[in-house]
């Protein structure tokens, strides 16, 4: 373990301490969008055969176990680099890049799939405006808010996340009034989360589809350096999140699904929540639930772009990518130069449909929860001198779980998926050797957490 200084938290240059733990969770709730249950409903209720609520469960028992493993790890590093950064300092720093190279994947593709999710919605509504005209709108606006500091941005995706729930209990709330008044021939039951051995593996699939909607957890890590106290926000930030998500989209799948058991009938699969919305309230509420989606799609936008940037900037910052470009900031402490490439990224979109993005960008993410729990035991078993028998199921056989099932998600993903992120994988891989030399090239010296929190005392 080497004794090599490291940078702490807040000698980091630029990134300033300024969020509360308030502001944290709805960052992450933005970033989720809780109007996001309404995203993939349609796909996942077809590959799921009408059990979307059961999906949304197991995906929520890999997401609350991982959760226990990111808390842990975030105490040890508050740090901006998150699944990255915690497999770089307890694991080894070459596969720390390989980690970090693979979860920029759906951190750089998700305000892509949001934009793609905008003109979805808007079409909707405006069938003869262009697809690409709400794409290039939504990036322009998530960009230039991020431009102007990460506080204007907390502040607006609080007012944001708050026109959310209004709309979503309006259709939680309508469509509760449709099921009692019969219509469809609905009724309250247990069949969405009953399954068949025979239909689990379409339940699978459906929660590794559905995992895109829990990763504000996840990207709540990346403001460690922002948050005004991390070692104690960033872990409430992220069960708070964890928990209040699953009982939401838990809750509004059950009674969509019990409402429209075939998803079939509704006519258009990708778009069928705003089907849905018509139906319960006819076309005005269908134009509400509309605006309101338009509103998650921004607030979403928002912090996906301000996390992907943060993590970028972390990996130029310990050198993997090129300082120059990716650890610039600007005099509001943002790194401006990313926000932009993740714009230009984003605005790709026009080339994909929502079940090729949303099975892409998962990919990275069940890469970085598998590494992020085995980090945990990585931690436990090389710098925790202290082991007792006791820590054993906190430290190892929980995150051991979550490990395990986040890997059965990872290989329930489309084919497809599985291709492309094993190339963009290759790629980073390829990389890697070149910036080693083969490995050659003396690796960033591994910093343990106690030479970390003797620095963090230091400082105090």
């Amino acid at each position: 373990m080497s004794t090599s200084p490291v940078s702490s938290p807040s000698t980091a240059p630029g990134l300033r301490r300024s969020l509360s733990l308030t502001q944290i969770v709805f960052l992450g709730l933005a970033y989720m969008a809780p109007m996001a249950v309404f995203d993939t409903f349609g796909i996942v209720a077809e590959v799921s055969e009408g059990r979307v609520p059961l999906s949304y469960l197991l995906i929520f028992v890999a997401v609350a176990i991982t959760a226990w493993a990111y808390s842990r790890m975030v105490r040890i590093y508050p740090r901006a680099g998150s699944a990255y950064t915690y497999t770089r300092e307890s694991i080894n720093p070459h596969l720390g890049f390989i980690v970090g190279w693979a979860a920029t994947l759906d951190y750089l593709l998700l305000p892509m799939i949001n934009a793609l999710l905008s003109s979805i919605y808007m079409t909707v509504a405006f069938p003869d405006v262009p697809a690409w005209v709400w794409i290039l709108g939504t990036i322009v606006i998530c960009t230039g808010v991020n431009l102007a500091g990460v506080r204007l941005a907390a502040q607006v995706n609080t007012a944001l996340v708050v026109i959310q729930i209004v709309t979503a209990v309006a259709f939680v709330v309508l469509t509760v009034k449709s099921i009692l008044d019969g219509a469809n021939g609905a009724a309250f039951s247990f069949a969405p989360f009953l399954a068949t051995p025979e239909q689990f593996s379409g339940v699978a699939s459906g929660a590794a589809i559905l995992a895109l909607s829990f990763l504000g957890f996840d990207a709540v890590t990346t403001m460690s350096e922002e948050a005004r106290d991390p070692r104690r926000d960033i872990p409430r930030a992220i069960f708070l999140i964890v928990a209040a998500a699953g009982v939401f989209f838990v809750s509004v799948t059950y009674v969509m699904q019990v409402l429209f058991p075939d998803v079939t009938l509704v006519g258009d699969i990708v778009g069928a929540s705003p089907e849905m919305a018509k139906y319960i309230g006819g076309a005005l509420f269908q134009a509400l639930f509309i605006g309101g989606y338009m509103v998650a799609v921004l607030g979403c936008g928002i912090t996906q772009q301000m996390s992907a940037a943060r993590l970028l900037y972390a990996m130029g910052r310990d050198d993997v990518l090129p300082r120059r470009l990716f650890a610039r900031l600007n005099d509001k402490g943002v790194p401006s130069a990313n926000l932009i490439i993740i714009g230009l990224l984003a605005a790709t979109a026009v080339f994909l449909d929502l079940f090729q993005a949303a099975s892409l960008i998962n990919f990275g993410a069940f890469v970085a929860f598998t590494f992020v729990n085995l980090s945990v035991i990585a931690t436990w078993l090389r710098f925790r001198h202290d082991r007792a028998k006791r820590g054993v199921i906190g430290w190892v056989v929980v995150p051991a779980l979550g490990a395990a099932i986040n890997v059965m998600l990872w290989f329930s993903l489309e084919p497809s998926a599985m291709l492309i992120g094993a190339i963009w994988t290759a790629l980073g891989f390829a990389y890697l050797l070149w910036r080693t030399r083969l490995f050659r090239a003396a690796p960033p010296a591994l910093t343990g957490p106690l030479e970390i929190e003797q620095e963090e005392r230091a400082r105090v």
